[in-house]
C-alpha cells in the first residue's frame, strides 16, 4: 500500500508534524487522518473512544517487506504476544505464517484462530506442567527448552503420554551482542541455558528417551535497528548450531534466529535497513547452505512487534483541558491502563513519547504545549510529555501511533475498572469491529458471592 498526504497544509514550524510514520503509512484529508481510507471521525463516531484500530494491508506489507529480505529460506513464525487478537492470527496464518507461543492461553488462542499445530513453537521460562502437557497433546512442532529441570519434567510428561517430543535448546549466548535496546547475551538471565553450560545440557538431555532435540534458538535483543547487530546475532547462532550437530553427531533440523527486529518509536531513531541486510544476509546463507550439517537445516523468525506495530492507532478523546501553575494538561478519555507502553513504564528507563498527534486537526498551526494524560489516578498516566499541539477541545481526537504491538495485550486493564478498549480492522475502505468494548458485567463476571452475611 503506498498512502499520500492529501489536502495537508504545507509544513513549518508552527504547524503539527507530520510524523514519519503517518507520512509511510497513512493519508491526511483536510486536515484528518485516514486509516485504511478510513476517517478516524468516522471509526470514532462508530465505535466511541478510546479504541484500537489496525490496518490489516500494513500487516501485509510488514510481512511481505520481511519474506523479500530473507528469502523463501527462512520460515516466519509470528511472536503472537506482539498482538493475540483473533482476526490478526488469521491474517497472518492464511499468509502463511507459524506462531510462536509463551503460554497455554497463547496455545488455545493460535489453536482457535486455525493454526496447524506443525506451525506452532513453544518458548517461555516458566512453563507449566499443565502447559507443557497441553502441547504435547496438540502435538506442536516444537517445544523450546530453558533449563535442565524442564527437560526432565517434559520427559516426565511425554513418557506418561508415550510420546517423543521434539525441543529445540534455546541457548543464552556468552557475548552480548551490541546496539538492541535490549541485550541479552553475556548477562544473568532466566531465559535460556547459558551456552558455557550447553555441553553439560546436551550430554544431559539427550539421555532423556522422550525428547529429541531438533534444534537450538537464541535470543540476544530485541528492538534492533542496526542490521549489523542484527547480522551478528544470527552468526552467533550459527556458531551454536554447528557446535550442538557436531556434538550429536548429525544435523540439526531448526535453527530459531528468534525475534528483535525493530522499529523506530522515538525521535532521531532510524529505520532497519533490510535492503543492505538482505545483501549481507545472502552471503550468510551460502555459508549454511555450503555446510553438510545445516544445508537441510529449516531457518526461523520470530517477529512480533516488527509486523503489526506500525498497523495500529490508540483513539482517544479529549475530555478536558486544563492549567495546573503554569502547565497546561490534555485530559483523555484512555491512558495507561490501555497503552502502559506509551506511558513509559513497560521496562522503559527513559521515558520517552511514542508519536502522537491531534488527528482530526493535523493541518492547524502549533499554539499549545501540554501533557497529554489519561483519565488514572496517577501522575504515571501521561501519554505525551511536552508535546506541541493545536489549539483543541473536549471532543476532539488524539492518536498514539505504533499501537499495533503491546499496546492493549500488555496494559493494566483492570487499574480503576474503566471498561476495555474494542478493536477495530480496517481493510481498504472496510471497516469492522474484531473484539467489543468491555462492559460494566464484565468486572462482576468471575467474582463470587459468598453465602454468609457481613457485619
Amino acid at each position: 500500500m503506498t498512502s499520500v498526504l492529501t489536502s495537508q497544509a504545507p509544513a513549518t514550524e508552527a504547524t503539527q508534524p507530520v510524523l514519519p510514520v503517518i507520512e509511510k503509512n497513512f493519508a491526511v484529508r483536510d486536515g484528518e487522518l485516514l486509516i485504511g481510507d478510513v476517517s478516524v471521525e468516522e471509526l470514532a463516531w462508530t465505535y466511541g473512544t478510546p479504541l484500537f484500530v489496525y490496518d490489516a494491508k500494513i500487516i501485509e506489507k510488514r510481512l511481505h517487506e520481511l519474506q523479500t529480505a530473507f528469502s523463501s529460506r527462512v520460515d516466519v513464525f509470528y511472536s503472537m504476544k506482539a498482538n493475540p487478537n483473533r482476526e490478526i492470527l488469521r491474517q497472518l496464518i492464511q499468509l502463511g505464517c507459524g506462531i510462536e507461543i509463551a503460554s497455554g492461553g497463547e496455545l488455545i488462542q493460535a489453536l482457535h484462530a486455525g493454526c496447524n499445530p506443525s506451525r506452532i513453537l513453544f518458548a517461555g521460562p516458566g512453563k507449566t506442567n499443565a502447559e507443557l502437557h497441553a502441547a504435547i497433546e496438540a502435538g506442536i512442532r516444537e517445544i523450546h527448552v530453558e533449563s535442565i529441570g524442564e527437560a526432565k519434567r517434559l520427559d516426565d510428561l511425554a513418557r506418561t503420554a508415550d510420546r517423543i517430543v521434539r525441543i529445540a535448546l534455546r541457548i543464552n549466548p556468552a557475548e552480548s551482542v551490541q546496539g538492541g535496546a535490549m541485550r541479552m547475551g553475556g548477562k544473568p538471565t532466566p531465559f535460556g541455558i547459558d551456552e558455557e553450560q550447553l555441553d553439560d545440557a546436551l550430554e544431559t538431555i539427550q539421555e532423556l528417551e522422550h525428547l529429541e532435540i531438533s534444534g537450538i534458538h537464541l535470543f540476544t535483543g530485541t528492538q534492533i535497528l542496526d542490521h549489523e547487530i542484527l547480522l551478528s546475532q544470527y552468526r552467533k547462532a550459527i556458531e551454536i548450531a554447528q557446535r550442538v550437530a557436531s556434538f550429536l553427531n548429525r544435523p540439526i533440523e531448526t535453527i530459531d534466529f528468534g525475534g528483535g527486529l525493530g522499529i523506530p518509536c522515538f525521535e532521531r531513531e532510524t529505520p532497519l535497513d533490510l535492503e543492505r541486510f538482505r545483501s549481507e544476509f545472502t552471503e550468510l546463507l551460502d555459508e549454511i547452505d555450503a555446510d553438510p550439517l545445516l544445508a537441510r537445516t529449516d531457518l526461523l523468525i520470530e517477529p512480533g512487534r516488527f509486523l503489526v506495530a506500525e498497523s495500529g492507532i490508540y483513539l482517544t478523546s479529549v475530555t478536558d483541558v486544563k492549567q495546573s501553575r503554569g502547565k497546561t494538561f490534555v485530559v483523555l478519555d484512555g491512558g495507561m491502563n490501555h497503552h502502559l507502553a506509551a506511558s513509559g513504564n513497560l521496562g522503559q528507563t527513559i521515558k520517552r513519547n511514542f508519536p502522537t498527534a491531534i488527528v482530526n486537526h493535523l493541518d492547524q498551526p502549533t499554539g499549545l504545549t501540554a501533557d497529554l494524560v489519561g483519565p488514572l489516578c496517577t501522575p504515571l498516566d501521561t501519554l505525551g510529555r511536552n508535546v506541541n499541539l493545536p489549539e483543541l477541545a473536549p471532543g476532539d481526537l488524539a492518536a498514539v501511533f505504533l499501537a499495533g504491538a503491546y499496546g492493549r495485550t500488555s496494559s493494566p486493564h483492570g487499574f480503576l475498572s474503566h471498561l476495555t478498549p474494542p478493536e477495530v480492522l480496517v481493510r481498504e475502505g472496510e471497516h469492522q469491529l474484531i473484539r467489543r468494548r468491555g462492559m460494566c458485567d464484565d468486572f462482576l463476571a468471575d467474582q463470587r458471592v459468598l453465602a454468609f452475611q457481613w457485619h
